[in-house]
C-alpha cells in the first residue's frame, strides 16, 4: 500500500490515536516511527493518518542545485538517531536501491540535497497511513466525545461546482491526538513583495530558482539578496554559468560578512537535546534575546561553499583583470521599483557607513530564508483552549505540546513551529527522529524509543536539567565476561 493511493476511513466509531497536518520531512518521521510502534509490543493497535495537501512528496524542488549537499550528515535522515534498527533508514533505502556498496565506497558523510529528496520520498510512497491531495481545513475539539474533529477537503474532487464529487470532497477525521507540521514559508522582504507578487517581474524568490535557473541565466544582470547557504549556492551556480569578464552580478546581504556556518564539533551541541532543554528552562525574554543573535549557527554558509566561491572569483583573475561581481554585505533594500517596464531599480543603504545608493538589475533572486507558517487561521477553532505566552505566541511545554485548557483531554504536538521555546535546533533536521520519539513516548505514555540521558559534553548551564521520563543515572553496561 502507498501513502499516494491507500484509500481514506473515517469511521467515526474509530478515531485515530494521532492525525497529522502536513507532511514535510518532520511528520514523515513520526509517521515513519508511528509505523514502527506496531511492531512494538503493547503497541498493535496504534493508529495514525496524516494529510498533506500537495499531490506528492517534494523537499525544497527549487533548490536541489546539482551538487548541492546537506549541511547534517547522512545520519539525520527520518529514524536513525532514534530507531538504526528502523527499515526507513537512510541506509536500508540504499539497499533497497541496490546502491549500498556504491554509497559505502563514495565514503560520503553529507549527502546530496537530491538525494535526501529522493530518500524521503521513497518512504512517503511505501509508508502506509500518508493521505496527499487532501487539505486540512480546521482543527476543533468536540469535548463530548473528547476527540478532535479534523475538517479537510480532497483536492482530487471539485469542492465548488455542488455535485456529489463534491459532496465526497469533503471529509472529517477523527483523533485522540494531533501533529502539526506545516512547515515554514518563503519570506519575502516588505520592499520587494509588490514586485515579488507580479508573476512578469523576475523577482523571485530562491525557493523558485530552479524553475526560473534559464530565466535567470538568460538576463543581463542579476542580484542575489541574502547571505545564508541558499544565497551562496545561487550566487556560485550562476557565477560558474556566465563568461569570464561579464559575469553582472551582485550579491547583496544584511549581515555584517559572509560569514560561515558555525560548524565547531563543541558549536554543534546547540543541536542537541540537552541545549534544546536548556533553551526551553530559559526565561521567555531570555529566550527571545538569544535567538537573533545566534543567526550563525544555522543562517551562515558552509566553509567549502565560501572556498569554492572564492576559487572561481580567484580563477578568472588569472589572465589579469577581475571579474564584473559586486559582493556587498551590511546593506538593506529601502525601496525597490520598475524602471523602463523591463528592469528594477533597488534603492540600497549601508548599515555602516550610513549611505545611498541606487542599483539597476535585470532580476532579483530573494535568498532571504523562511518563516514558520502561522498556526492561527488552522487552529482558530481551539483558540479558546490555547495558552499564549507576553507575545501572543502558542505555549508550548518541553515535550512540544500546545498548552491547552485542562478541560481538552486530547494533545497537541507541532513540529518546527517552537523555535520561540525550543531555540535554533526546532528547523534542524538532526533532531527529527529524536524529536518525533520524544513525542511518541509522550503520547503513548510508555518509552517505546528509549533516548538518550546526556548528548553533549558542554554543560549549559550551573543547573543541569534531566531528559524527562529517564532515569538520573543510566543502567552500567555488562562486561563482556560477565555476559558468558
Amino acid at each position: 500500500m502507498t501513502g499516494t493511493s491507500a484509500p481514506v476511513a473515517h469511521d467515526p466509531h474509530q478515531p485515530q490515536d494521532l492525525v497529522g497536518i502536513g507532511i514535510g520531512p518532520f511528520n514523515l518521521s513520526l509517521a515513519a516511527l508511528a509505523h514502527g510502534l506496531r511492531q512494538r509490543e503493547g503497541a498493535g493497535g496504534f493508529g495514525f493518518a496524516f494529510y498533506e495537501q500537495r499531490p506528492a512528496f517534494h523537499w525544497h524542488p527549487g533548490l536541489l542545485i546539482d551538487g548541492a549537499t546537506l549541511q547534517v550528515p547522512f545520519l539525520a535522515d527520518l529514524v536513525t538517531l532514534a530507531d538504526p534498527a528502523s527499515s526507513w533508514s537512510f541506509l536500508n533505502y540504499l539497499k533497497a536501491r541496490e546502491r549500498l556498496f556504491p554509497f559505502y565506497f563514495a565514503e560520503k558523510f553529507h549527502i546530496q540535497r537530491a538525494e535526501y529528496d529522493a530518500y524521503c520520498r521513497w518512504v512517503s510512497e511505501l509508508l502506509p497511513g500518508l493521505h496527499f491531495g487532501h487539505q486540512v481545513e480546521a482543527v476543533r475539539w468536540n469535548p463530548e466525545r473528547a476527540l478532535f474533529e479534523v475538517d479537510f477537503t480532497r483536492l482530487d474532487g471539485d469542492a465548488n461546482d455542488g455535485s456529489a464529487d463534491a459532496e465526497a470532497a469533503l471529509g472529517r477525521a477523527y483523533a485522540r491526538n494531533i501533529a502539526i507540521g506545516i512547515g515554514t514559508e518563503p519570506y519575502v522582504p516588505v520592499p520587494l513583495k509588490p514586485l515579488a507578487d507580479v508573476p512578469a517581474v523576475p523577482v523571485l524568490h530562491s525557493a523558485d530558482y530552479l524553475a526560473h535557473r534559464e530565466r535567470l541565466l538568460a538576463a543581463e544582470h542579476v542580484t542575489v539578496i541574502g547571505s545564508g547557504q541558499s544565497g551562496a549556492e545561487i550566487f556560485l551556480d550562476l557565477l560558474r554559468a556566465r563568461p569570464a569578464g561579464a559575469e553582472k552580478l551582485h550579491w547583496l546581504s544584511r549581515t555584517e560578512a559572509f560569514a560561515p556556518m558555525e560548524y565547531s564539533k563543541l558549536g554543534l551541541e546547540h543541536f542537541t537535546p540537552d541545549y534544546t532543554r536548556y533553551f526551553h528552562a530559559l526565561p521567555e525574554a531570555v529566550r527571545d534575546r538569544l535567538v537573533p543573535g545566534q543567526w550563525q549557527l544555522h543562517k551562515g554558509i558552509d566553509a567549502g561553499t565560501i572556498a569554492a566561491i572564492h576559487e572561481e572569483l580567484y580563477r578568472r583573475t588569472l589572465h589579469g583583470g577581475w571579474p564584473d561581481a559586486v559582493l556587498t554585505p551590511g546593506v538593506r533594500v529601502r525601496t525597490a521599483g520598475r524602471v523602463a517596464a523591463a528592469r528594477i531599480e533597488l534603492h540600497l543603504e549601508h548599515l555602516q557607513q550610513g549611505t545611498r545608493s541606487r542599483l539597476t538589475t535585470d532580476a532579483v533572486v530573494l535568498a532571504t530564508g523562511y518563516r514558520e507558517r502561522p498556526l492561527d487561521r488552522l487552529l482558530m477553532g481551539l483558540d479558546a483552549y490555547m495558552r499564549r505566552d507576553g507575545s501572543e505566541r502558542p505555549r508550548i511545554d518541553e515535550q512540544f505540546r500546545l498548552v491547552l485548557d485542562p478541560g481538552v483531554t486530547g494533545e497537541v504536538y507541532v513540529q518546527n513551529a517552537e523555535r520561540h521555546t525550543h531555540g535554533v535546533g526546532a528547523p534542524d533536521l538532526g533532531l527529527a527522529a529524536w524529536r518525533s520519539a520524544t513525542i511518541l513516548n509522550s503520547l503513548t505514555g510508555k518509552e517505546h524509543y528509549p533516548l538518550p540521558r546526556r548528548t553533549a559534553f558542554t554543560s549549559f548551564g550551573l543547573k543541569q536539567r534531566e531528559a524527562p521520563g529517564i532515569p538520573a543515572q543510566a543502567p552500567p553496561l555488562m562486561p563482556l565476561d560477565r555476559q558468558r
